[in-house]
């Protein structure tokens, strides 16, 4: 089974009904490993060599955390501004995280169609996001679509369940199946690949 290492980063967990529910559909596997970043660094003084172990020990990074302001909160952009060093994670030398799979896994207020040049932020998800892609690519890691929980504030019960599904399938496919990293990187959420069966 490939090693997943779910970095979260959510200053106000207690407030997000969303957040709250995907967590519990993470499996407890040994593994699937998840990692609390403000439950952790609640001083932000994170310790970039635990860090750097975390990643090369796992297959598969989640950057999993709400979408502030088209970006993520402020500790995990820290984490990244930290621990991806030039020398290690880029650059000369920085091979450490080369070949591994990253993605985010983000929860927003707007709805689906709010994102994209009709709707109310006018730039897709994906372009929003593309400063994680890049962050990856610099690291030479594979970047894959978003799975994402949109129009959190409206969710019905029903909707948010099928949301937690989704990720739980996710989680069990990333951890059991190779996939075609160039195949997927073509659709526009990995919500998509989780079919649900009735």
């Amino acid at each position: 089974m490939k090693k997943i290492l779910i970095l979260f980063a959510h200053p106000r967990l207690e407030k997000s009904r969303s957040n709250t529910e995907l967590l519990k559909q993470i499996p407890l596997q040994e593994n699937i490993t998840f990692h609390d970043l403000y439950e952790t660094y609640p001083d932000f003084n994170i310790d970039i060599e635990r860090e750097k172990a975390l990643l090369v020990s796992h297959e598969i990074i989640i950057w999993q955390h709400p979408f502030y302001w088209y970006s993520c909160p402020p500790l995990l952009k820290q984490w990244i501004d930290m621990v991806l060093e030039f020398g290690w994670a880029y650059g000369p030398g920085g091979i450490h995280l080369k070949d591994k799979v990253i993605f985010n896994c983000i929860t927003t207020g707007g709805a689906r169609e709010a994102y994209g040049r009709e709707g109310h932020n006018y730039f897709t998800i994906r372009e929003l996001l593309a400063p994680f892609e890049q962050t990856a690519r610099l690291c030479k890691m594979i970047y894959l679509p978003p799975f994402a929980v949109q129009g959190t504030h409206r969710l019905t019960d029903e909707q948010l369940d099928n949301y937690e599904k989704q990720y739980s399938i996710l989680l069990n496919k990333l951890s059991e199946e190779n996939f075609d990293t160039h195949k997927i990187s073509g659709i526009l959420f990995l919500n998509d690949i989780c079919v649900i069966n009735a």
